[in-house]
């Protein structure tokens, strides 16, 4: 009678099954920018669920970060003409 000559590993034995839990998903489009993704998630390119902007995507983030820096920009530029505007005061010597 065959006898295996050593024992099975753990690992070698579990391969056999490591999908057997593995499901088809189904795919659905979104409705936003029809961009394909899994169903009951939300669109990671465009960041909506069910009709509502629920994520921040990069290109917003990148929008946002412009906007705070044209923003600064803009308070570094008033407040230089500011500078050059008034006039420089000498300090008084005390006597």
């Amino acid at each position: 009678m065959p006898v295996p000559k050593r024992k099975r590993s753990r690992q070698r034995r579990d391969k056999r099954f490591a999908n057997k839990g593995v499901k088809v998903r189904s795919i659905a489009t979104c409705n936003n920018c029809s961009e394909a993704l899994s169903s009951h998630t939300a669109c990671m390119s465009c960041g909506f669920y069910k009709g509502k902007k629920v994520l921040t995507t990069k290109a917003d983030r990148s929008v946002k970060r412009a906007d705070v820096r044209t923003e600064k920009e803009g308070k570094k530029e008033a407040l230089r003409q500011k500078l050059e505007a008034a006039p420089i005061e000498e300090p008084k010597k005390a006597e």
